[in-house]
């Protein structure tokens, strides 16, 4: 089936990732009779009303490939390449073909059976999630990223205000048309004229829904994955012992609000499963926003930043001091609005603000959080373990839509004349002295962590996509390029890279990791860096046609499952569920470094994103946002002390100015 996806799908399915876990489709069935009323419609309740059913591709879409062992072996050996020295390679090759010969050979056919058994499902869905909820560092740096909105470009709605009421208006019309499964599904259209067209939907509604993604097929449209989505509201993820767990309840009609480390709640659906009036909404964020309770001394929050095993345990001890339903009223609210005291300096301090903030003002364990500071900056920071990214971007994409088209409260449109003080409650909580040590040591430990952390950015403004596409370029792959010559002149070596790319072509996909550096591109560094005049304009320009090419190729195979990384994890996440001893290929040196990304990169461009950002997944590593534009290249840089961002994001700049001098037919001086 993999085959059925064309070349030219995968540069759109490439999502966030590390910058979009799943259950059944069918829970997003739930509760339609409650979003489907007549009132409803006629009042602008829901975004759209697709003629298509959201689901109506689920039960079609391809299953994710498990790539032939021969293939995975032979990819991972090229990934090998340029990070090790001869000897090194020839006994990583040597462990390799052992592998594949004994062990690997049977562990592969006992994973493909294990997924004839599960076609509901992928092959990498239950593992992958486990890894997450298994994870026991801290969400905040080592898995939670950020995605910033643009500003409205009405800039009176960007009041804090004004934008938080019209954000809350329009996540909940989204949350109800996706409820009533009537949003729009997600597809990604190579021939819009023919497929993104009213009466092919009225056509492919009446194709059964067994049928129906070949029928999306036939006109070069690819619908994606959507499992994810419900997910996306009234869910957190709840610390355990050993392994976290998922909770979502869909029956709960509130939203959690958070000023000063304080915590509120009011319903913003009424009991009809209708929005709140707007007016009652902005009535009772405006009492959130005056209230003078004073700061919490022991805010509650920073708990969730803890180590999990740390967090699961105070938790415990929250229940068994009387707190369990007021913690199940936070679990379970439509999702979490931040509502920050502080105005944003530049750039940089939002990147700080949205990826972790004080600890104090946040709940990191919610599916997802707007985050508004006090001049309206506006931003997502979602928790990882759900989902990949995909279904945050649709929401965020569509709530900015919204809230500039068509908002709901405006610039001194009154609040209602309603009685927040008893539709407000604020949550209060029983403390012991073991809690309260507890927070204060959370709160230490976070500042430590954040203390070591340095953002920079970087805008290079003298060419962008437009040009690259004129030189028949690959823009993510010269994206990528520029990193590993930036990486190159800085600290003299190739290092192991990940992108992230999205298999949401696939049911119930996840990500594969596209694996940038590669004898190409350590042959165009080290020409570019170490020997410029030693090398023609056509000769220069060459290797980057060729980097360009191999890039292209990477980036379409794992869009369509066909990389190497997950493949490998899941053979040895079967064999430790087995416990079965691991075969000595899992404990080369080599795939150790392989999978310690010292450049973890993701990229993303959408209208409504200012910028996206996520820590190192290393100590000595960079987390890198990008995005390629038409005339111009962004990037968001994080790193701790043992890497210089600002020099590293120099080196960039000046491997990007050199690529473009080159693509000008200008020698390098």
């Amino acid at each position: 089936m993999a085959s059925l996806l064309p070349k030219q799908c995968v540069a759109s399915l490439r999502k966030p990732g590390s910058l979009i876990h799943l259950r059944g489709a069918a829970s997003l069935g739930i509760n339609k009779r409650n979003y489907s009323s007549k009132k409803a419609a006629a009042s602008g309740e829901y975004l759209n009303q697709s003629v298509v059913p959201s689901m109506h591709y689920q039960k079609s879409l391809p299953r994710l490939p498990i790539p032939k062992l021969e293939d995975t072996v032979r990819r991972y050996l090229a990934a090998q390449k340029p990070l090790l020295d001869e000897d090194q390679f020839r006994t990583t090759e040597k462990l390799t073909q052992d592998f594949q010969s004994g062990v690997g050979k049977q562990l592969h056919e006992e994973l493909v059976a294990q997924d004839k058994k599960n076609k509901h499902t992928s092959y990498i869905s239950g593992p992958w999630s486990d890894m997450y909820l298994s994870a026991r560092d801290s969400v905040v740096l080592n898995f939670n990223p950020f995605m910033s909105f643009n500003p409205d470009p009405k800039t009176e709605y960007n009041d804090q205000l004004v934008r938080s009421t019209n954000m809350v208006c329009s996540a909940v019309r989204f949350m109800k048309t996706l409820r009533a499964g009537i949003l729009e599904p997600e597809i990604f259209h190579l021939n819009p004229a023919k497929s993104d067209t009213d009466s092919f939907k009225r056509f492919i509604r009446w194709v059964p829904s067994s049928l129906s993604w070949y029928g999306a097929y036939m006109v070069n449209a690819y619908p994606l994955d959507m499992s994810q989505y419900f997910r996306l509201f009234n869910s957190s993820r709840i610390p355990k012992t050993g392994r976290d767990e998922l909770f979502t309840d869909e029956k709960a009609r509130h939203l959690l609000v958070m000023r000063n480390g304080n915590m509120y709640v009011f319903d913003v659906v009424d009991k009809d499963g209708n929005l709140v009036e707007p007016a009652e909404i902005q009535s009772h964020l405006t009492y959130i926003l005056s209230d003078s309770a004073p700061t919490a001394a022991l805010p509650l929050g920073v708990l969730t930043s803890e180590n999990r095993d740390v967090w699961a345990g105070l938790r415990n001890k929250l229940v068994a001091a009387g707190n369990a339903e007021d913690l199940r009223v936070v679990d379970s609210a439509l999702f979490c609005l931040s509502l920050d005291d502080e105005s944003m300096k530049d750039h940089i301090h939002i990147s700080h603000n949205m990826l972790h903030g004080d600890g104090c003002n946040r709940w990191y364990d919610k599916s997802f959080s707007i985050i508004l500071t006090k001049d309206g900056q506006a931003a997502i920071n979602f928790e990882h373990s759900w989902g990949d990214g995909v279904a945050v971007l649709r929401f965020q994409n569509e709530i900015f839509k919204d809230t500039t088209e068509k908002p709901l409260v405006h610039p001194g449109s009154a609040a209602a004349a309603v009685d927040s003080s008893s539709a407000v409650r604020r949550l209060q909580f029983n403390l012991d002295s073991e809690v309260e040590t507890g927070i204060q040591k959370a709160k230490e430990n976070f500042d430590s962590a954040v203390s070591k952390l340095t953002i920079d950015a970087l805008e290079f403004k003298k060419g962008g996509k437009q040009q690259l596409k004129k030189s028949k370029l690959s823009p993510d792959a010269i994206a990528q390029l520029a990193f590993q010559m930036g990486f190159l002149r800085q600290y003299g070596k190739t290092v192991a890279t990940y992108e992230s790319c999205s298999t949401a072509a696939f049911r119930h996909g996840r990500t594969e990791t596209i694996r940038p550096a590669s004898v190409h591109t350590q042959r165009c560094a080290h020409a570019f860096v170490c020997e410029p005049g030693q090398h023609s304009v056509e000769q220069l320009q060459g290797l980057l046609s060729e980097c360009s090419k191999y890039h292209g190729q990477l980036t379409r195979e794992a869009a369509m499952g066909q990389g190497f990384d997950r493949h490998l994890f899941a053979m040895k996440y079967l064999a430790n569920s087995q416990s079965q001893a691991l075969h000595s290929l899992y404990s080369d040196p080599a795939y150790t470094a392989i999978n310690h990304n010292i450049l973890s990169t993701s990229t993303l461009t959408s209208p409504a994103v200012n910028l996206g950002g996520f820590a190192p997944v290393v100590p000595d590593g960079f987390g890198v946002g990008y995005g390629v534009h038409d005339d111009w290249i962004g990037c968001n840089v994080s790193s701790y002390p043992d890497r210089n961002v600002h020099d590293f994001l120099q080196c960039v700049h000046k491997s990007l100015e050199d690529i473009f001098t080159v693509l000008e037919g200008k020698a390098l001086g």
